[in-house]
């Protein structure tokens, strides 16, 4: 396995093909074309690139491995790396490219095809990644203040039957407890929660 910078690389792309020819081939146009590129023999191979810690912006998958496939290692790459990738084969019957696809491929490329060909399809795919990640981040911000504010709201009504208020003012009694405290109000929501919680557990 082997890595090297461009002067000004456009991105970093995990290349993996057990075709060693080819590997290189590919590998060295691409850097040409200002990526910064690792490459990879085997499915194995990338599996250890990545347990390194390297993050590629973009992996590219021979589809046809010995031992462990490309679609195999895209599985692994959708549900455990979280790696965005693209399969480069000499196969481009239907039940691949449709297996590719399903996988969460962002684009099939079909073996020969030159690095001028290659470059668009890969920043097409590249800019999607970035979408995505951008979505999914999005995504887990929502999630997260949607549990804030459930989690508020729930000691704002824990509130109201402790000390028989309204919803307003049980809320402006969390919001000063967490000024006087200094502490985030979903701090003390949760606190006030967890308090609840015990204390219905001991009953």
């Amino acid at each position: 396995m082997t890595t090297a910078d461009a002067a000004t690389p456009k991105a970093h792309l995990l290349l993996v093909d057990d075709d060693r020819l080819i590997l290189a081939t590919v590998a060295s146009s691409l850097r040409h074309a200002g990526y910064r590129v690792s490459t990879a023999e085997s499915a194995h191979d990338a599996e250890a690139f990545l347990a390194s810690g390297e993050r590629p912006d973009l992996a590219v998958l021979d589809l046809q491995m010995p031992q462990t496939s490309g679609l195999a290692l895209a599985d692994r790459l959708r549900d455990f790396e979280h790696v965005p990738f693209v399969m480069f084969s000499a196969y481009s019957d239907a039940p691949s490219v449709a297996r590719a696809i399903a996988l969460g491929a962002l684009s099939y490329l079909v073996k020969p095809m030159d690095v001028a060909q290659m470059v668009p399809a890969l920043e097409a795919a590249l800019l999607r990644a970035r979408e995505l990640h951008s979505l999914h981040g999005m995504t887990a911000q929502l999630q997260n203040a949607l549990t804030v504010e459930r989690g508020v709201s729930l000691a704002v009504g824990i509130t109201m039957a402790q000390y028989r208020l309204s919803r307003q003012a049980a809320f402006d009694m969390l919001r000063t407890a967490a000024r006087t405290q200094r502490r985030k109000l979903a701090d003390i929501a949760q606190a006030v929660v967890q308090a609840h919680e015990s204390v219905v557990l001991k009953a």
